[in-house]
């Protein structure tokens, strides 16, 4: 039995990716916002179920995140699967700064406080939702783009961290392109995904500790495509 810890799984992946591990026998401490949300999941099996309602944008949130990881030395993955955007077209400040507040604060001090943690530990694996978004900027959302790539970049050099220093620290970059959940915004969207398959995905590149994962697995042609497309093209569309 393994135990994870699982941040934003009151909804969408990281609640569907909380029941697939539960039918894995594994142990779930979850965090996130939303209490009723969090309850409805330990609802699904108590005795394995631990849930804790915070906000980890605040000071206390992440304190109560530190004293978790303090009193439990038995967690093997953790999962970070809370993120924030909005479509921002008229680049409202307030949406920018929000999403700059979980996507890259937030985000970061979780990824410091969990390599960290294993690092003593002297094993473990990380994982983040982050999403295709990173590869490029985007007018529509600028903030969400921008901080997805933050991410991309920051597991990477992580990843690099754990290499050079020969640990055991596995880190898996989950990069989703359309799932069907309240982060799914705007016209002319393609190839939505189930939170359920993309769970499904998700679980089976966590079990072979897979580096870069694209869900589903078709949004690697995507991702390529984002890549090789010249600056002077994608900046016309």
């Amino acid at each position: 039995m393994m135990t994870s810890l699982i941040i934003g799984c009151s909804s969408g992946i990281g609640f569907e990716l909380a029941k697939k591990l539960i039918e894995r026998n594994n142990k779930i401490i979850g965090v996130a916002r939303r209490e009723e949300n969090l309850l409805a999941l330990k609802g699904i099996n108590p005795e394995k179920i631990v849930v804790y309602a915070l906000d980890i944008t605040e000071e206390k949130g992440v304190d109560k995140i530190k004293s978790i990881l303090k009193n439990n030395n038995d967690f093997d993955q953790i999962i970070f699967s809370a993120g924030y955007g909005d479509l921002n077209e008229k680049l409202n400040e307030i949406i920018e700064l929000e999403t700059i507040n979980l996507n890259v604060t937030a985000f970061t001090q979780i990824m410091c406080l969990g390599y960290d943690y294993f690092k003593q530990k002297g094993k473990g694996h990380l994982i983040a939702i982050t999403s295709i978004a990173g590869i490029r900027g985007n007018k529509l959302a600028p903030s969400y783009n921008a901080t997805k790539a933050y991410q991309l970049n920051y597991l990477e050099g992580l990843m690099q961290k754990a290499s050079n220093e020969n640990n055991k620290i596995a880190i898996t970059d989950v990069r989703p392109g359309f799932v069907d959940t309240a982060m799914a915004k705007g016209d002319h969207l393609f190839w939505v995904a189930s939170p359920q398959k993309a769970a499904e995905q998700i679980l089976n590149a966590i079990l072979k500790k897979n580096k870069i994962v694209y869900i589903t697995k078709r949004w690697f042609l995507i991702a390529l495509i984002l890549k090789i497309l010249p600056k002077w093209l994608y900046l016309k569309l």
